[in-house]
């Protein structure tokens, strides 16, 4: 029998377990991740964040002295990154004392990601320069032909426009998404968004590896650079309203964006781990 201490945490109510596995002891299974994201049998969670100390990834080649987020979904499909797990990962380790300083360094699979808790209770983080892709993709979802544009925020995207928040709040989510390899070979995060305006905007999505869920920082991220792209007038900061709250999204003058928003800690305790 295996117990294993964890916390839990969300950021606008796309919610994580946390594990602290500071020399990659724990080695956490397919299994093991199913069963702490599980809603019935485990905790709970829409993926799990491991705090693993970079000199343990292999593949990892920045700063060995730093946390790695090492984050999969809830079916146990390893994420290159994830906007707001990042965010509940950066605000879990300032909680705990397991680092120092005004601005935190994170590794990730998608690079080195930097976070700041707000004076105000939020946390900002680093995502990067986003790849937008001006050529539409389409693809079919719910017995629908659609049409996107791909964004890759370390991760993959495809941003779809709908047309008012009535067809945006009756969308049907509840099958999981299919790309052809040839569209989105790694698969996709599928953003369907309405434009209130050029710098505000509304969101569902659709998870890689989840489902739908209530909300997806990269995601955001994503549908942010979409509109910026797209829009009449280019906008340095962008809203977006999904169903767990509202995020920020804001962009430097080399394209760098910055995601803000709620994080938050709400449990830890010890869990219990079926042997098989």
């Amino acid at each position: 029998m295996r117990t294993w201490s964890f916390a839990k945490g969300h950021g606008t109510l796309n919610d994580f377990v946390l594990l602290l596995d500071r020399d990659a002891w724990l080695n956490p299974s397919d299994q093991d991740v199913r069963f702490l994201c599980d809603r019935r049998r485990g905790i709970g969670a829409d993926g799990l964040l491991r705090a693993v100390k970079a000199e343990h990834i292999p593949e990892w080649s920045g700063p060995d002295d730093i946390w790695f987020m090492d984050y999969r979904n809830a079916d146990a499909s390893v994420a290159e990154t994830c906007g707001n797990g990042l965010r509940v990962f950066v605000r879990w380790l300032v909680e705990q004392d397991l680092v120092s300083g005004n601005v935190i360094s994170v590794g990730t699979r998608a690079g080195l990601q930097q976070g700041v808790v707000l004076n105000d209770g939020r946390v900002a983080v680093t995502m990067g320069q986003p790849r937008w892709t001006a050529d539409e993709t389409s693809f079919d979802y719910g017995g629908r032909r659609w049409t996107g544009h791909q964004v890759s925020v370390g991760n993959p995207h495809i941003v779809v426009h709908v047309g008012d928040a009535a067809e945006l709040a009756g969308l049907d989510l509840s099958a999981a998404a299919e790309f052809d390899p040839a569209v989105a070979p790694q698969g996709a995060n599928l953003e369907f968004v309405w434009a209130q305006a050029d710098n505000r905007l509304a969101m569902r999505v659709l998870e890689r590896g989840v489902g739908e869920t209530l909300s997806c920082g990269s995601g955001v991220v994503a549908a942010a650079v979409d509109a910026r792209q797209t829009a009449a007038s280019r906008c340095d900061t962008v809203q977006v309203d999904v169903a767990g709250g509202r995020l920020k999204v804001a962009f430097d003058e080399a394209g760098e964006a910055t995601l803000t928003g709620p994080a938050v800690i709400v449990a830890s305790g010890e869990v219990v781990l079926p042997d098989d």
